[in-house]
């Protein structure tokens, strides 16, 4: 038996020698037959080794293993402290610091957050009492194990989760958490026969109760300027039915929408949206160009308040669960560092920052960038790969070609069944909890009682000369309305 399996062995590495040595496609197969195959071999897995055998804590992208190491604690509520002190080179130019007072809060818990009124104007206006919510992840860019569990989870913590561009599958309604319904530039859910923004199904969903507001996707971290991708491989019956899409034919959605081709007409579709649902509306985006951002605003005062979005989602360039061409992912659009501090800044100096409401994402997936945001101006946080990674993501790579080893973003059956939904709902709960503490334990060492009480004088940023400034120096605020005058 251990002859013949050692013959076929022979006999296939003969015939792989053959075959490399006439092949003309690969140079090192052809100079060196069979041993020449372990170059591709540790190329293709060298992605994986690195984050175990060869890089530190706090240099790998796009998550380093000391972000992740937090999550997953976070997530199975385990031991957060560390001893020795931080692996975290303080040092560098960019690294924050949290300005904390000499008389710190008594107060051992997180820090209460009040609750906030999205679109007051609206027939039905959503008082939000999460902070902390679920950003965009479409049925069909993640698996109905991995919505379930996000879904309940979602309903455990309070917080709301978004649907995704693909619509509203039963898998987001199953655990009766608040949702935001998307409506992506394919108007996937939300389409007629031939494309349109049907205002029956608009109307029908928003009849579901747990619908609680829309959002219109115009852009998103991974790939501004360009629609969602969704390969054939993942494309199942039911995620084609809930799309309304063909099978064994990859998705891509248009760039944008074809009715919004300036500030104007999206301030009709938002209003068209809103009419037609009663809910709240607002838009997502990533920031390249500001002087866009002057002219909505601008075109909003025209109007008068009543036509402003309800809330802007703001996404940095930092984003990507979506799958995108690697020249978007690293070189377009502005990372949320940036564009964070001039959306509030603008907002303001209109008079409009209490009227739209500001939703924060792109990395922000730890307590320390939670609170930078919170910092900067923002009203909420959305996440999407910190709560991947509460469902056990790995950071695998491979989100977009349905062989996801977490069965979180595949639809294979074999390895969607190694997640469990009623598990980890209990991780995306204990995530959030977690998360939320931290931020309350930084907020108590400031000397603030509430989150959004936070301001940037509150943080600070080392400088190229080594030494920390104030973030208010860096980016003073803007006194309401001063852009009126």
């Amino acid at each position: 038996m251990v002859a013949s399996l050692l013959i076929l062995i022979l006999l296939a590495l003969i015939v792989l020698f053959i075959w490399d040595i006439f092949q003309k496609e690969h140079s090192v197969l052809r100079t060196y037959p069979v041993i020449g195959h372990v170059r591709y071999l540790a190329e293709d897995l060298g992605v994986y080794l690195r984050q175990y055998f060869y890089s530190n804590d706090r240099e790998e992208l796009p998550f380093n293993r000391a972000e992740r190491s937090w999550v997953y604690r976070a997530a199975k509520n385990t031991d957060n402290t560390i001893g020795f002190g931080s692996t975290r080179d303080a040092r560098s130019i960019g690294s924050i610091y949290f300005v904390d007072v000499p008389f710190p809060l008594l107060y051992q818990d997180a820090a209460h957050t009040r609750a906030v009124l999205i679109g007051p104007e609206c027939a039905q206006p959503y008082t939000a009492t999460s902070l902390i919510n679920i950003s965009a992840m479409s049925y069909g860019a993640i698996s109905k194990n991995a919505i379930k569990a996000l879904s309940a989870g979602a309903k455990l913590a309070g917080c709301w989760m978004n649907t995704g561009e693909g619509g509203i599958s039963p898998y987001h309604l199953e655990g009766g958490c608040d949702l935001i319904a998307q409506i992506g530039t394919a108007k996937f859910g939300y389409r007629d026969e031939e494309g349109n923004l049907s205002e029956a199904k608009l109307k029908e969903a928003a009849n579901i109760p747990q619908v609680k507001m829309f959002e219109i996707k115009l852009s998103q971290g991974a790939k501004p300027g360009k629609g969602g991708l969704l390969l054939a491989s993942k494309i199942t019956p039911e995620v084609a039915k809930i799309r309304g899409l063909p099978m064994g034919k990859d998705s891509e959605s248009p760039n944008r929408f074809p009715e919004i081709a300036n500030s104007s007409q999206l301030l009709d579709f938002v209003e068209k949206v809103r009419s037609i649902t009663g809910k709240p509306t607002g838009f997502k985006v990533v920031l390249g160009d500001y002087d866009w951002l002057h002219g909505f605003c601008q075109e909003i005062i025209k109007r008068g308040f009543h036509s402003a979005p309800d809330f802007i989602t703001l996404d940095g360039s930092e984003g990507g669960t979506g799958a995108a061409p690697v020249s978007l992912v690293d070189y377009v659009g502005l990372p949320i560092t940036e564009s964070l501090p001039a959306l509030v800044d603008i907002l303001v100096g209109y008079g409009l920052r209490e009227r739209i409401k500001v939703i924060a994402s792109g990395k922000l997936i730890t307590p320390s960038m939670v609170v930078w945001a919170l910092s900067v101006g923002a009203d909420f946080i959305n996440s999407a790969r910190g709560f991947m990674l509460a469902l056990g993501c790995i950071q695998a790579l491979r989100c977009h070609n349905n062989t996801c080893p977490t069965g979180i973003t595949t639809h294979n059956r074999w390895l969607m069944r190694g997640l469990d939904p009623a598990l980890k709902s209990t991780r995306v709960y204990q995530y959030v909890k977690n998360l939320e503490y931290e931020v309350g334990t930084i907020c108590h060492s400031c000397g603030v009682t509430e989150p959004r009480q936070l301001q940037r004088k509150h943080v600070r940023i080392v400088s190229e000369h080594g030494t920390s400034v104030s973030l208010e120096s860096i980016y003073p605020n803007k006194t309401p309305g001063e852009f009126l005058k």
